[in-house]
Protein backbone atom coordinates (compact mmCIF):
# COMPACT_ATOMS: atom_id res chain seq x y z
CA UNK A 1 0.00 0.00 0.00
CA UNK A 2 1.28 3.42 -0.93
CA UNK A 3 1.56 6.18 1.65
CA UNK A 4 0.43 9.57 0.37
CA UNK A 5 0.60 11.81 3.43
CA UNK A 6 3.44 14.30 3.21
CA UNK A 7 4.35 13.88 6.86
CA UNK A 8 3.56 11.27 9.48
CA UNK A 9 4.12 13.45 12.49
CA UNK A 10 2.61 16.90 12.30
CA UNK A 11 1.06 18.45 15.35
CA UNK A 12 -1.91 20.64 14.59
CA UNK A 13 -3.39 21.88 11.37
CA UNK A 14 -1.49 24.74 9.83
CA UNK A 15 -3.75 27.37 8.37
CA UNK A 16 -3.88 31.14 8.48
CA UNK A 17 -6.57 33.72 7.85
CA UNK A 18 -5.95 37.28 6.84
CA UNK A 19 -7.13 39.95 4.47
CA UNK A 20 -5.04 40.00 1.32
CA UNK A 21 -5.25 40.84 -2.34
CA UNK A 22 -3.07 37.81 -3.09
CA UNK A 23 -5.02 35.11 -1.28
CA UNK A 24 -6.21 31.74 -2.56
CA UNK A 25 -9.39 32.92 -4.22
CA UNK A 26 -11.00 36.32 -3.90
CA UNK A 27 -13.23 35.66 -0.89
CA UNK A 28 -10.88 37.51 1.48
CA UNK A 29 -9.21 34.95 3.76
CA UNK A 30 -5.92 33.35 2.85
CA UNK A 31 -5.85 29.58 3.20
CA UNK A 32 -2.78 27.39 3.56
CA UNK A 33 -3.17 23.62 3.26
CA UNK A 34 -2.10 21.72 6.37
CA UNK A 35 0.47 18.95 6.08
CA UNK A 36 -2.11 16.31 7.02
CA UNK A 37 -5.88 16.09 7.49
CA UNK A 38 -5.59 17.21 11.13
CA UNK A 39 -7.96 19.84 12.48
CA UNK A 40 -8.50 20.67 16.13
CA UNK A 41 -10.52 22.98 18.35
CA UNK A 42 -9.55 23.54 21.97
CA UNK A 43 -7.00 20.76 21.73
CA UNK A 44 -9.44 18.10 20.48
CA UNK A 45 -10.03 16.85 16.97
CA UNK A 46 -12.90 18.23 14.95
CA UNK A 47 -12.72 15.43 12.35
CA UNK A 48 -15.44 12.76 12.51
CA UNK A 49 -16.58 10.34 9.81
CA UNK A 50 -17.58 7.28 11.81
CA UNK A 51 -20.69 6.69 9.71
CA UNK A 52 -18.63 6.39 6.55
CA UNK A 53 -16.20 3.98 8.19
CA UNK A 54 -19.15 1.85 9.29
CA UNK A 55 -20.64 1.67 5.80
CA UNK A 56 -17.30 0.76 4.22
CA UNK A 57 -16.89 -2.04 6.77
CA UNK A 58 -20.44 -3.22 6.09
CA UNK A 59 -19.76 -3.12 2.38
CA UNK A 60 -16.65 -5.25 2.77
CA UNK A 61 -18.49 -7.99 4.65
CA UNK A 62 -21.47 -7.79 2.29
CA UNK A 63 -19.38 -8.21 -0.85
CA UNK A 64 -17.49 -11.15 0.68
CA UNK A 65 -20.80 -12.80 1.61
CA UNK A 66 -21.95 -12.59 -2.00
CA UNK A 67 -19.38 -15.28 -2.80
CA UNK A 68 -20.61 -17.65 -0.07
CA UNK A 69 -23.11 -20.05 -1.57
CA UNK A 70 -24.49 -20.97 1.85
CA UNK A 71 -26.01 -17.51 2.23
CA UNK A 72 -29.71 -16.95 1.66
CA UNK A 73 -31.30 -14.01 -0.07
CA UNK A 74 -32.68 -12.95 3.32
CA UNK A 75 -29.19 -12.87 4.78
CA UNK A 76 -27.69 -10.94 1.88
CA UNK A 77 -30.60 -8.48 1.79
CA UNK A 78 -30.18 -8.15 5.54
CA UNK A 79 -26.56 -7.11 5.10
CA UNK A 80 -27.49 -4.62 2.40
CA UNK A 81 -30.16 -3.06 4.62
CA UNK A 82 -28.63 -3.89 8.03
CA UNK A 83 -31.61 -5.85 9.26
CA UNK A 84 -31.37 -9.24 10.94
CA UNK A 85 -27.94 -9.19 12.62
CA UNK A 86 -25.94 -10.78 9.80
CA UNK A 87 -22.67 -8.90 10.27
CA UNK A 88 -19.74 -10.31 12.23
CA UNK A 89 -19.71 -7.69 14.97
CA UNK A 90 -22.24 -6.33 17.42
CA UNK A 91 -21.13 -2.80 16.53
CA UNK A 92 -22.16 -3.23 12.89
CA UNK A 93 -25.38 -5.08 13.69
CA UNK A 94 -26.47 -2.46 16.21
CA UNK A 95 -25.49 0.48 14.03
CA UNK A 96 -28.22 2.75 12.70
CA UNK A 97 -26.33 2.88 9.39
CA UNK A 98 -26.90 0.73 6.31
CA UNK A 99 -25.70 0.56 2.72
CA UNK A 100 -28.92 0.56 0.72
CA UNK A 101 -30.37 3.82 2.04
CA UNK A 102 -27.28 5.77 0.97
CA UNK A 103 -27.01 4.19 -2.48
CA UNK A 104 -28.17 6.60 -5.20
CA UNK A 105 -29.19 9.01 -2.45
CA UNK A 106 -27.27 12.24 -3.05
CA UNK A 107 -28.93 15.60 -2.62
CA UNK A 108 -27.95 16.92 -6.05
CA UNK A 109 -28.79 13.90 -8.18
CA UNK A 110 -31.62 12.11 -6.41
CA UNK A 111 -33.48 14.34 -3.93
CA UNK A 112 -35.81 15.41 -6.74
CA UNK A 113 -35.50 12.18 -8.71
CA UNK A 114 -36.60 9.43 -6.37
CA UNK A 115 -37.96 7.37 -9.26
CA UNK A 116 -34.47 6.99 -10.74
CA UNK A 117 -33.01 6.36 -7.29
CA UNK A 118 -35.50 3.56 -6.72
CA UNK A 119 -34.64 2.01 -10.09
CA UNK A 120 -30.96 1.97 -9.15
CA UNK A 121 -31.64 0.47 -5.73
CA UNK A 122 -33.81 -2.15 -7.44
CA UNK A 123 -30.86 -3.06 -9.68
CA UNK A 124 -28.85 -3.99 -6.60
CA UNK A 125 -31.80 -5.90 -5.13
CA UNK A 126 -32.14 -7.81 -8.39
CA UNK A 127 -28.44 -8.68 -8.57
CA UNK A 128 -28.55 -10.01 -5.01
CA UNK A 129 -31.63 -12.10 -5.76
CA UNK A 130 -30.09 -13.44 -8.98
CA UNK A 131 -26.88 -14.45 -7.23
CA UNK A 132 -28.94 -16.64 -4.93
CA UNK A 133 -31.44 -17.95 -7.48
CA UNK A 134 -29.15 -18.38 -10.51
CA UNK A 135 -25.55 -18.80 -9.38
CA UNK A 136 -25.72 -20.51 -5.98
CA UNK A 137 -27.83 -23.49 -7.20
CA UNK A 138 -25.28 -24.10 -9.98
CA UNK A 139 -22.19 -23.58 -7.85
CA UNK A 140 -20.61 -26.92 -8.77
CA UNK A 141 -21.74 -26.98 -12.40
CA UNK A 142 -19.56 -25.88 -15.28
CA UNK A 143 -20.80 -22.61 -16.76
CA UNK A 144 -21.64 -22.51 -20.45
CA UNK A 145 -23.32 -19.92 -22.65
CA UNK A 146 -26.79 -19.48 -21.22
CA UNK A 147 -26.07 -21.55 -18.11
CA UNK A 148 -24.79 -20.31 -14.75
CA UNK A 149 -22.02 -22.09 -12.90
CA UNK A 150 -18.31 -22.08 -12.25
CA UNK A 151 -15.50 -21.45 -14.68
CA UNK A 152 -11.79 -21.64 -13.85
CA UNK A 153 -9.06 -19.32 -15.01
CA UNK A 154 -6.12 -21.00 -16.70
CA UNK A 155 -4.10 -22.15 -13.71
CA UNK A 156 -5.97 -19.72 -11.49
CA UNK A 157 -9.09 -18.85 -9.56
CA UNK A 158 -12.57 -20.28 -10.00
CA UNK A 159 -15.17 -17.70 -11.00
CA UNK A 160 -18.90 -18.09 -10.45
CA UNK A 161 -21.01 -16.52 -13.17
CA UNK A 162 -24.57 -16.30 -14.42
CA UNK A 163 -25.64 -17.52 -17.85
CA UNK A 164 -24.23 -14.40 -19.48
CA UNK A 165 -20.83 -14.74 -17.82
CA UNK A 166 -21.40 -12.00 -15.24
CA UNK A 167 -20.00 -12.31 -11.72
CA UNK A 168 -22.69 -10.61 -9.67
CA UNK A 169 -20.36 -10.11 -6.69
CA UNK A 170 -17.90 -8.15 -8.84
CA UNK A 171 -20.64 -6.14 -10.52
CA UNK A 172 -22.14 -5.19 -7.15
CA UNK A 173 -18.75 -4.36 -5.63
CA UNK A 174 -17.78 -1.98 -8.42
CA UNK A 175 -21.27 -0.50 -8.84
CA UNK A 176 -21.26 0.37 -5.13
CA UNK A 177 -18.09 2.40 -5.65
CA UNK A 178 -20.16 4.70 -7.86
CA UNK A 179 -23.59 4.36 -6.31
CA UNK A 180 -22.43 4.82 -2.73
CA UNK A 181 -18.93 6.30 -2.42
CA UNK A 182 -18.70 8.51 -5.51
CA UNK A 183 -22.30 9.71 -5.39
CA UNK A 184 -22.10 10.61 -1.70
CA UNK A 185 -18.76 12.39 -2.05
CA UNK A 186 -19.29 14.34 -5.25
CA UNK A 187 -23.02 14.94 -5.33
CA UNK A 188 -23.90 15.07 -1.68
CA UNK A 189 -21.35 16.06 0.94
CA UNK A 190 -19.28 18.35 -1.32
CA UNK A 191 -22.42 19.96 -2.71
CA UNK A 192 -23.15 23.56 -1.75
CA UNK A 193 -26.74 22.45 -1.16
CA UNK A 194 -25.43 20.27 1.67
CA UNK A 195 -22.46 22.31 2.88
CA UNK A 196 -24.52 25.52 3.02
CA UNK A 197 -27.84 23.94 4.01
CA UNK A 198 -29.98 25.88 6.46
CA UNK A 199 -27.85 28.07 8.71
CA UNK A 200 -24.62 26.14 8.06
CA UNK A 201 -22.71 29.07 6.58
CA UNK A 202 -23.76 31.53 9.25
CA UNK A 203 -23.06 28.96 11.95
CA UNK A 204 -19.63 28.25 10.50
CA UNK A 205 -18.86 31.96 10.35
CA UNK A 206 -19.81 32.29 14.01
CA UNK A 207 -18.23 28.94 14.96
CA UNK A 208 -21.52 27.65 16.30
CA UNK A 209 -20.98 23.94 16.83
CA UNK A 210 -23.35 21.07 16.19
CA UNK A 211 -25.12 20.07 19.37
CA UNK A 212 -22.83 18.05 21.61
CA UNK A 213 -20.03 18.05 19.05
CA UNK A 214 -16.67 19.74 18.53
CA UNK A 215 -17.33 20.63 14.89
CA UNK A 216 -19.59 22.87 12.88
CA UNK A 217 -22.09 21.22 10.58
CA UNK A 218 -20.16 22.42 7.55
CA UNK A 219 -16.90 20.97 8.84
CA UNK A 220 -18.62 17.66 9.46
CA UNK A 221 -20.16 17.43 5.99
CA UNK A 222 -16.74 17.92 4.38
CA UNK A 223 -15.27 15.27 6.68
CA UNK A 224 -18.01 12.81 5.71
CA UNK A 225 -16.98 13.20 2.07
CA UNK A 226 -13.38 12.53 3.10
CA UNK A 227 -14.50 9.46 5.03
CA UNK A 228 -15.96 7.69 2.02
CA UNK A 229 -12.47 7.64 0.52
CA UNK A 230 -10.21 7.33 3.57
CA UNK A 231 -12.62 6.07 6.23
CA UNK A 232 -10.84 2.84 7.18
CA UNK A 233 -7.44 4.37 7.84
CA UNK A 234 -5.57 7.10 9.69
CA UNK A 235 -6.43 10.49 8.14
CA UNK A 236 -2.97 11.81 9.06
CA UNK A 237 -1.20 9.14 7.00
CA UNK A 238 -3.78 7.37 4.85
CA UNK A 239 -2.79 4.25 3.01
CA UNK A 240 -3.93 3.57 -0.52
CA UNK A 241 -5.54 0.16 -0.97
CA UNK A 242 -6.97 0.18 2.55
CA UNK A 243 -10.39 -1.14 1.45
CA UNK A 244 -11.96 -2.82 -1.59
CA UNK A 245 -13.86 0.21 -2.78
CA UNK A 246 -12.85 3.66 -4.01
CA UNK A 247 -9.63 3.75 -2.01
CA UNK A 248 -8.36 0.58 -3.69
CA UNK A 249 -8.92 1.89 -7.18
CA UNK A 250 -7.42 5.27 -6.42
CA UNK A 251 -4.32 3.22 -5.58
CA UNK A 252 -4.52 1.34 -8.88
CA UNK A 253 -4.88 4.53 -10.92
CA UNK A 254 -2.13 6.35 -9.03
CA UNK A 255 0.25 3.44 -9.66
CA UNK A 256 -0.17 3.93 -13.42
CA UNK A 257 2.63 6.25 -14.52
CA UNK A 258 0.20 8.08 -16.81
CA UNK A 259 -1.84 9.18 -13.78
CA UNK A 260 0.72 9.24 -10.97
CA UNK A 261 0.00 12.13 -8.62
CA UNK A 262 -3.78 11.89 -8.74
CA UNK A 263 -3.84 10.55 -5.17
CA UNK A 264 -1.82 13.48 -3.89
CA UNK A 265 -4.01 15.92 -5.84
CA UNK A 266 -7.15 14.53 -4.21
CA UNK A 267 -5.69 14.42 -0.70
CA UNK A 268 -4.33 17.97 -1.05
CA UNK A 269 -7.71 19.24 -2.24
CA UNK A 270 -9.47 17.64 0.72
CA UNK A 271 -6.98 19.26 3.11
CA UNK A 272 -7.12 22.70 1.53
CA UNK A 273 -10.91 22.65 1.25
CA UNK A 274 -11.27 21.74 4.92
CA UNK A 275 -8.78 24.44 5.90
CA UNK A 276 -10.81 26.89 3.81
CA UNK A 277 -13.91 26.05 5.83
CA UNK A 278 -12.01 26.83 9.02
CA UNK A 279 -10.78 30.07 7.45
CA UNK A 280 -14.33 30.82 6.24
CA UNK A 281 -13.13 31.13 2.65
CA UNK A 282 -15.92 29.46 0.72
CA UNK A 283 -14.54 30.26 -2.71
CA UNK A 284 -11.43 28.21 -2.03
CA UNK A 285 -13.61 25.49 -0.50
CA UNK A 286 -15.69 25.24 -3.66
CA UNK A 287 -12.62 25.30 -5.91
CA UNK A 288 -11.26 22.27 -4.06
CA UNK A 289 -14.60 20.48 -4.33
CA UNK A 290 -14.41 20.89 -8.11
CA UNK A 291 -10.90 19.41 -8.18
CA UNK A 292 -12.10 16.42 -6.17
CA UNK A 293 -15.09 15.96 -8.48
CA UNK A 294 -12.90 15.92 -11.56
CA UNK A 295 -10.22 13.60 -10.15
CA UNK A 296 -12.55 11.06 -8.53
CA UNK A 297 -14.70 10.96 -11.65
CA UNK A 298 -11.57 10.19 -13.64
CA UNK A 299 -10.89 7.14 -11.47
CA UNK A 300 -14.21 5.64 -12.57
CA UNK A 301 -13.62 6.39 -16.23
CA UNK A 302 -10.05 5.11 -16.20
CA UNK A 303 -10.94 1.82 -14.54
CA UNK A 304 -13.95 1.26 -16.80
CA UNK A 305 -11.69 1.58 -19.82
CA UNK A 306 -8.96 -0.50 -18.19
CA UNK A 307 -11.21 -3.51 -17.64
CA UNK A 308 -12.94 -3.29 -20.99
CA UNK A 309 -9.53 -3.33 -22.66
CA UNK A 310 -7.77 -5.88 -20.44
CA UNK A 311 -10.54 -8.42 -21.01
CA UNK A 312 -9.69 -8.61 -24.72
CA UNK A 313 -6.39 -10.36 -24.04
CA UNK A 314 -8.16 -13.54 -22.89
CA UNK A 315 -11.51 -13.21 -24.63
CA UNK A 316 -12.24 -16.47 -26.42
CA UNK A 317 -9.30 -18.32 -24.86
CA UNK A 318 -9.48 -17.98 -21.06
CA UNK A 319 -13.14 -17.19 -20.54
CA UNK A 320 -12.91 -17.06 -16.75
CA UNK A 321 -10.21 -14.39 -16.81
CA UNK A 322 -12.00 -12.38 -19.49
CA UNK A 323 -15.36 -12.62 -17.69
CA UNK A 324 -13.77 -11.52 -14.41
CA UNK A 325 -12.37 -8.39 -16.06
CA UNK A 326 -15.65 -7.75 -17.85
CA UNK A 327 -17.62 -8.12 -14.61
CA UNK A 328 -15.44 -5.49 -12.99
CA UNK A 329 -15.79 -3.36 -16.09
CA UNK A 330 -19.56 -3.78 -15.93
CA UNK A 331 -19.56 -2.30 -12.41
CA UNK A 332 -17.34 0.64 -13.35
CA UNK A 333 -19.41 1.36 -16.46
CA UNK A 334 -22.51 1.32 -14.25
CA UNK A 335 -20.75 3.78 -11.91
CA UNK A 336 -20.25 6.35 -14.68
CA UNK A 337 -23.73 7.75 -14.02
CA UNK A 338 -22.61 8.95 -10.56
CA UNK A 339 -19.61 10.95 -11.79
CA UNK A 340 -19.68 14.76 -11.92
CA UNK A 341 -18.34 17.11 -14.56
CA UNK A 342 -16.65 20.05 -12.81
CA UNK A 343 -18.65 23.24 -12.96
CA UNK A 344 -21.87 21.42 -13.77
CA UNK A 345 -24.61 19.45 -12.07
CA UNK A 346 -24.34 16.62 -14.60
CA UNK A 347 -22.44 13.30 -14.77
CA UNK A 348 -19.97 12.52 -17.52
CA UNK A 349 -22.46 9.88 -18.73
CA UNK A 350 -26.21 9.98 -18.22
CA UNK A 351 -28.18 7.06 -16.86
CA UNK A 352 -29.62 6.49 -20.33
CA UNK A 353 -26.12 6.25 -21.82
CA UNK A 354 -25.01 3.88 -19.07
CA UNK A 355 -28.10 1.72 -19.48
CA UNK A 356 -27.37 1.46 -23.19
CA UNK A 357 -23.80 0.31 -22.50
CA UNK A 358 -25.01 -2.28 -19.98
CA UNK A 359 -27.62 -3.56 -22.41
CA UNK A 360 -24.95 -3.86 -25.11
CA UNK A 361 -22.68 -5.86 -22.82
CA UNK A 362 -25.54 -8.17 -21.82
CA UNK A 363 -27.04 -8.60 -25.29
CA UNK A 364 -27.82 -12.21 -26.32
CA UNK A 365 -25.43 -14.46 -24.35
CA UNK A 366 -23.63 -11.49 -22.84
CA UNK A 367 -19.90 -11.91 -22.29
CA UNK A 368 -19.89 -15.18 -24.20
CA UNK A 369 -20.78 -13.25 -27.36
CA UNK A 370 -19.23 -9.82 -26.81
CA UNK A 371 -16.63 -8.82 -29.38
CA UNK A 372 -13.38 -6.90 -29.18
CA UNK A 373 -14.87 -4.34 -31.56
CA UNK A 374 -17.74 -3.67 -29.16
CA UNK A 375 -15.33 -3.29 -26.25
CA UNK A 376 -13.05 -0.98 -28.25
CA UNK A 377 -15.92 1.26 -29.31
CA UNK A 378 -17.27 1.52 -25.78
CA UNK A 379 -13.85 2.15 -24.24
CA UNK A 380 -13.01 4.76 -26.88
CA UNK A 381 -16.20 6.70 -26.18
CA UNK A 382 -15.54 6.68 -22.45
CA UNK A 383 -11.90 7.72 -22.82
CA UNK A 384 -12.81 10.56 -25.18
CA UNK A 385 -15.37 11.95 -22.73
CA UNK A 386 -12.70 12.11 -20.02
CA UNK A 387 -9.96 13.26 -22.42
CA UNK A 388 -7.47 10.45 -21.89
CA UNK A 389 -6.37 7.76 -24.35
CA UNK A 390 -7.00 4.01 -24.42
CA UNK A 391 -3.27 3.46 -24.11
CA UNK A 392 -3.03 5.60 -20.99
CA UNK A 393 -5.84 3.73 -19.23
CA UNK A 394 -4.75 0.26 -20.30
CA UNK A 395 -1.60 0.01 -18.16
Amino acid sequence: MKKIALSLFVVGALFTSCSSDDDNGSAGNQVVAPATFQFERNGSTTVDYNGQTTRIEMGGEFVSALNDNTKTETELDGMFTNTGNYFSTTALNESTKNIRSKTAASMDYFSANTTEANVIKADFDSWIASQVSEVFPNWDNTATAGNAGQIQEAGGAIRYVNGKGLEYNQAINKALIGGLMVDQILNNYLSTSVLDAGTNRADNDAEILAEGKNYTNMEHKWDEAFGYLYGTDDPLAPQLGADNFLNKYLSRVDSDEDFTGIAEDIYDAFKLGRAAIVAKNYEVRDEQAEIIREKISEIIGIRAVYYLQSSKATLGTDYASAFHDLSEGFGFVYSLQFTRQPGTDAPYFTKAEVDAYIAELMESNGFWDVTSATLDNMASEIAARFNFTLEQASN
